[in-house]
This record gives structure tokens, sequence and C-alpha cells, in this order.
């Protein structure tokens, strides 16, 4: 907190220019979750929206800063009168809203949903975007005011707080309408400080406040491109970490409801460090970086979910300790104030390079999450290497001496790293495997008077801990790679069982044994709530119900249909979808290849088809850590109820780790008119069968009676938990539902 601390001190109306930076910030990241959860349900599924909105955000704000760059060109009254006719005109747009325009037809969604989030948002986000580096570029034209890198440190914190202030406060406690009122207030107060800000400098001489700084910036030696090249790695390399550290962590380590939140915040308070006046804790965090990255990193290429809570909180260390360490020497390689927009502009552009290296670019290119370990090599290859031990230039010490010692010391990790290999995945060896660990680095600390021999313990260290698992998958094929998350397709027990998991989450299993091939295994056994109610289909709708499944996975729930019915399957992801097809699952072959396929978001394909099209609709999108919030809300309850039949049956998958959806469904089934029941069930056979919890709703209170009478031997129990307040569309938060205990390990 020293940067904070030295933003109060000296420089005149210093206290002004903070304010209104932090304002700015503060409003940027908390409109960012804000529109993209607007767009949610008529847009769809989550992962689209956010790098769909991600990309936005990205271009917007690199325009921003270009506009910011050119706008120093002019005098500072030139550039008051229209930074503030700009942000006038922008606020015309207000409230924050999704536009109300038709999606041309035969446009693909890849295109159209970053042009309506552009026209909804994109003139506040360009306006607020540009107004951090252009107070920073007029509080440094008084020549009394001092150097403004520190400002941007306060920029960054205001960013900070905002990103925490929308999952902690804004969402939980305000609807989406109200939200945007608020958001809308506080534009307005920001339009008042940038104002004020301005007038502040009208004291100031004509030479001061002349047309860009023109003679400083002669003064100032212009940056050369490999300098400027440096500026962009320095920037790009620790933005893709933070979005690759999300997927990683997500995906293959410790998946957990609002992880994303951690990263991001840590990479912004990175730059609160990096860019304070005080150099002392920037200095400190880039002098245990390199440790740190050996001791961490070395997991970075781990994929086979045994991760914990440890090895996540050992991931967000390093990118921390990264991100703050490749920051600092961006900040020692600034130029003067006079460039201070062009080196904002060329640090926003790495920026963008990284977030498009992770979340466009990978998920095309490899099979994993491979960017990770990648950027982790890279952020090795840039930061700052300050030998710990400096025996290398030594007293008495030859160079040939040095090269053989160093020798030695390569050919000792590649030995460690041969018996970590062997112990690593063991669990019963977890203390031999972190002994190992801790030697190998050990060794890296000894060589980092040489780059390329440290970088080289690292690979060392990565591929030891996990890492021959990860490629060994990569070269077997097991793994598939959409825009929509990272699918493992393995062959275990002997060959006798076929599995898909996403990350560590296990979306279903097929048994190769003869005869067997048709049992639905895991969350779907005999005694499963959705079992119980498809075995009831004909008693309850007659012999030919009409069956929806939103969520196809392995196809499991297919050998659950019985003769006469006509099944319809809803799936968001092709490459799912080629798993049944391409003859990696059969349950689709075998026991529904007559169903019908409808690939899309599940409630907005439903919205379109005719009413009562379903006597039976199951919605399993919810056997993941990651909750779809659109295909939970009172509306899209609503949207299921239109789809079914009178005495149609809905049932709900709501199993999960961390979120008790439970009280959600009570509450929004109550508030849609709809009775309730539910079955918890724990299978005898937890080698074959997974617990599981479904929810069985009704319009028709006679059909849940006659469900429960009909599973007297195993019973459904009403569903009595109710939230305090119904999801909605304008309303909804995970936060009081989260299972705390569980993200510590304890039941």
């Amino acid at each position: 907190m020293a940067g904070v601390k030295g933003l109060a001190k000296g420089g005149p109306r210093r206290g002004l220019f903070v304010v209104t930076i932090l304002a700015g910030s503060f409003l940027l990241f908390l409109v960012q979750p804000m529109v993209a959860r607007m767009a949610l349900p008529r847009l769809g599924g989550a992962p689209n929206v956010w790098n769909s909105a991600m990309l936005v955000y990205q271009a917007l704000l690199l325009a921003g800063y270009a506009y910011a760059h050119l706008l120093g060109r002019l005098s500072l009254g030139r550039q008051a009168m229209i930074h503030l006719s700009v942000l006038v005109l922008a606020g015309l747009s207000l409230p924050v809203g999704l536009t109300d325009i038709p999606i041309p037809k035969g446009w693909p969604e890849a295109l159209w949903v970053p042009i309506l989030l552009g026209i909804s948002i994109g003139p506040v986000f360009f306006a607020v975007s540009a107004q951090a580096p252009l107070m920073q570029r007029w509080f440094a034209a008084d020549p009394g005011a001092g150097a403004p890198w520190a400002l941007y440190a306060a920029s960054n914190l205001g960013s900070f707080a905002g990103l925490l202030a929308y999952p902690l406060a804004a969402e939980p406690l305000l609807s989406l309408r109200e939200q945007s009122f608020a958001w809308s207030i506080g534009f307005c107060v920001l339009i008042m400080l940038v104002a004020m800000a301005a007038i502040s400098r009208r004291h100031l001489s004509p030479s001061a406040r002349g047309p860009a700084d023109t003679s400083r910036e002669a003064d100032t030696p212009r940056p050369g491109a490999r300098r400027i090249m440096l500026w962009l790695a320095l920037a790009a390399v620790p933005s893709g970490l933070m979005l690759s550290t999300t997927t990683h962590l997500t995906t293959d380590i410790f998946a957990m409801p609002l992880l994303w939140v951690i990263p991001l915040g840590l990479y912004l308070l990175s730059f609160v460090v990096a860019f304070a006046d005080r150099r002392g804790a920037a200095m400190a965090v880039a002098g245990i970086a390199p440790v740190v990255v050996l001791f961490a990193g070395s997991y970075a290429m781990l994929s086979n979910g045994s991760g914990t809570l440890w090895v996540a909180g050992g991931a967000c260390l390093m990118l921390f300790c990264i991100a703050t360490a490749l920051h600092k020497r961006l900040y020692d390689l600034r130029p003067g104030p006079a460039r201070l927009t062009q080196f904002y502009l060329v640090m926003s552009a790495g920026g963008a390079l990284g977030g498009m290296f992770t979340a466009l670019i990978a998920p095309l290119v490899f099979d994993w999450a491979w960017e990770h370990p990648l950027l982790v090599v890279a952020a090795a290859l840039l930061m700052p290497l300050d030998p710990l031990l400096r025996w290398r230039s030594g007293e008495g010490i030859e160079p040939g001496m040095a090269r053989l010692a160093l020798l030695l010391l390569l050919a000792f990790a590649g030995f460690l790293g041969w018996q970590l290999d062997q112990h690593a995945l063991r669990p019963e060896e977890g203390l031999s495997a972190v002994l190992l660990t801790v030697f190998l680095v050990g060794t890296g600390v000894m060589v980092m008077a040489w780059r390329a021999a440290f970088v080289l313990v690292l690979a060392i260290a990565m591929v030891a801990q996990g890492g021959i698992w990860t490629i060994r998958a990569t070269l077997a094929g097991e793994r598939t790679r959409s825009y929509f998350g990272i699918y493992t397709v393995r062959d275990v027990s002997d060959g006798t069982l076929r599995t898909l998991a996403h990350g560590t989450t296990l979306h279903g299993e097929q048994s190769l044994e003869p005869g067997r091939s048709r049992e639905a295994l895991t969350y779907y056994g005999p005694t499963s709530g959705v079992a119980l109610a498809l075995s009831e289909a004909p008693r309850l709708e007659g012999a030919g119900a009409r069956v929806g499944v939103v969520g196809l996975g392995t196809g499991s729930l297919a050998c659950r249909s019985l003769p006469g019915q006509q099944w319809t399957f809803f799936e968001i992801d092709p490459v799912i979808l080629s798993f049944s097809t391409g003859g990696s699952f059969t349950f689709l072959r075998d026991c529904t290849p007559t169903a019908r396929i409808v690939l899309g978001d599940a409630r907005l394909e439903l919205a379109r088809m005719p009413a009562r099209a379903f006597d039976v609709l199951v919605i399993d999108a919810f056997s993941s850590d990651a909750i779809p919030v659109h295909l939970l809300t009172r509306e899209a309850l609503q949207v299921y109820v239109r789809a079914l039949s009178p005495r149609g049956l809905l049932l709900l998958h709501i199993s999960n780790r961390y979120i008790d959806l439970a009280p959600v469904v009570g509450a929004n089934a109550a508030a849609v008119g709809l009775g309730a029941l539910s079955r918890l069930d724990s299978p005898a056979d937890s080698e074959r069968y997974t617990p599981s919890r479904w929810i069985a709703l009704s319009r028709d209170p006679r059909v849940l009676q006659q469900l429960a009478v009909a599973s007297a031997e195993t019973p459904w129990e009403p569903l009595d938990e109710r939230a305090a307040r119904a999801w909605t569309d304008d309303y909804a938060s995970i936060l009081p539902y989260v299972r705390w205990s569980r993200l510590t390990g304890n039941p």
C-alpha cells in the first residue's frame, strides 16, 4: 500500500486526479460483467457471450487509448473541450443495456454478438477507457505536479474495486435495472470530475498547455522498434497468463465458483505494486518471483485433476509474482511523461495481443491449455533474474570450472526430474514428491546466473510434475478442445470402461464389456431421479410420450427410452455431439437412432418451438461446476412450462460440488406455480453410479403424486427449500448458495 499512500502527497490538485481516475476505472470494470450478464437470456450460453464480450472490451480499450494518444497532439484546452463533448455524447446512450435491434438473417453469432455488444456499450466504454491516460497527461502538464506514473496504480486499484464490487455487492443486492441506473449516476459524476480536472489546469501558462507539449516531446528520445516490441511482450505475457491461469485452474486443477475473479484481481493488483512511487514492494516481489515460478510453475502442465486448493493457490501466487515482475520491468523501461499516451497505447495493444492469443488462438490450435505452460516459460525468459547465489562470479571461480559445475547441476536436475515423475501422481508418495520438487527448485536457484539453464530446469520440473501424463494424453489423441471446453475421452479399468470428462468434471461413462454397453451409468443409474421418472413416463404421460433432453453428454439417457416414445436432444457444443455420432459413445446409435438432435442454446431453441411440444423435459445442464444461470431463472422455467403439455413433467439435474441450487429451484417453482419433488440418490454401487440430485416439477399435482407413489421404495421428498428471492433474468446471484466448506476440502 506504499504506492497508494504516496498518491495523497504533493502535486497541484493531485487528489482530484486520483479520485477521477479511480472513479473511471471502477465504472469500467463494473460495466463489463454487468453487460455480459444482461446478454445471457437473449444470446444464450455463457462461454460464447463472455468470450465475445471480452473481445469487444479489449478492442474498445485499445481504441480508447489510441484516441487519448491522438488527442494529446492538441492543446490542453481543446483536449478538455473534445473529451467532455465525447463523454456527454456517450451519455446519451444511457442507461446501459442491450440495444433492441433484430439479428440479421444468416449472420453467424461469432460476428453478430460482438457487433451487438459493441453498439450497446461501445460509446460509454470507449469514452471511459480513454479518461485514465488523459487524466495522467493533464496532471503531468503542470510542471510542479511530479511524475504521473503512480496515478496508473490508482487506475488499477479502481479497476480492482470495480471487479470485486460486481459479484460481491452489485449482483447480490441490485437487479439489472437498478445496476444500470446506479452506473448511469456514476457516469454523470465522472463527467463532473473530468470537468473539474480540466478547470484545475486553466491556470497554466500557454506554453505548458500548448499542443502536445512539443518542446518536451522533442527533448524525449523516440523509443525504437526494439523497445516498443519489448513493451508489447512485457504487457502481453501477463495478460495472456491471467486468462490461461483461469482456464488451467477451472479445467484441470480446482473448479470453483467465482474463480475467474481471483486471477483478474491479482493481475490488476500487480499494476498497483509495479507502478507505485515507492519501489520497495515491487523490488521484493520481483526478487522472489523466480523462486515462485520454479516451484508453482512446475505444476503448469498438470492435467489429471489431482490438484488441490494449495496448488490452485500456488498458481495464483505465481501469476501475481510474474505480472508484478514483468510490469515492474515495463515501468523501469518507461519513457518520459511527454510520451505517456504512446506508452499506454503500446501497453494496451500488448494486453490485447495476450488476450487474443489465450482466448481466440489457443482454443483453435491446441487440444489442451498448452498456452499456460508456454506463457510461464515466456515469463521466465522475460522476467528480471538477479541471482540469489553469485557463485558463478565468485573469487577463484574459473569460467571453465563454472561451466563444468553448470553441466553437473543440469544433470542432477535431470535425475531429480526422473525421480519426480515416478512419485508426482501417487497420492501416497506426496511427501517424496514435495521434497524432490524442493530440490529441483534449489537446483534452479543455483543456475539463475544462466537464463537458459534456469528455463531448462523449469521445463524439467513441468514435465516431471505430471507433464508426462499430459503429453501422453495429447499424443494418444484423447483430448478435444472446443469453444466451450476441453474434453477427455479415455478408456480405463483395463479397457472395460470409457469415460468423458470436462476438465475435472465427469460427464458420463459407457461400459465396453460385451452385453453391457446400453447400461446408463454415473448420474443416470437405476435409482436416480431421472431413471425413476422416465420408467414411469408411460403411466404418467402415455405410451407415445414425447421426451426432450437438454444436454447430451455421452448420450446415456438415450438408453432410458421406451418403445413408442419420441426423443429430442438439445446440445450446444458440436464436439459433444461428435462423440456420439462418431462412435466414441454408442448410446444414441443403439437406443434412439431416430432421435432428433437440435444444436444450439436450449433456452433459445425451446422458445422457438411450438407450445406443448413435449410431455417430459429433462434439463441436464447442471452437472458441471459452471452454472448456466440463464437456464435456471424464472423466465427460463416459463419457457420450459410453455414447451410442456398440461400434464407435462419437468426434471432438473442440480448435482453440483460447490453450489446448492435447490433453494433457487424451489423459489422459482413457487413463482411459476409448479409443484416440486426432490430425489437425492446415493447409490449402493459407487463404482458404477454417482450420487445425484434431481428435481421433478409439474403444473399438475396429480402427476407428482403418482410419481411419488410409484417410487415408494425409493422415495421422493417434497422440495421445501426456498431462496429468499427468486432468480430472474433481471436478478440472479450464486453467492448466497456457495458451499464454502467444500472449497476448503470439508464435506
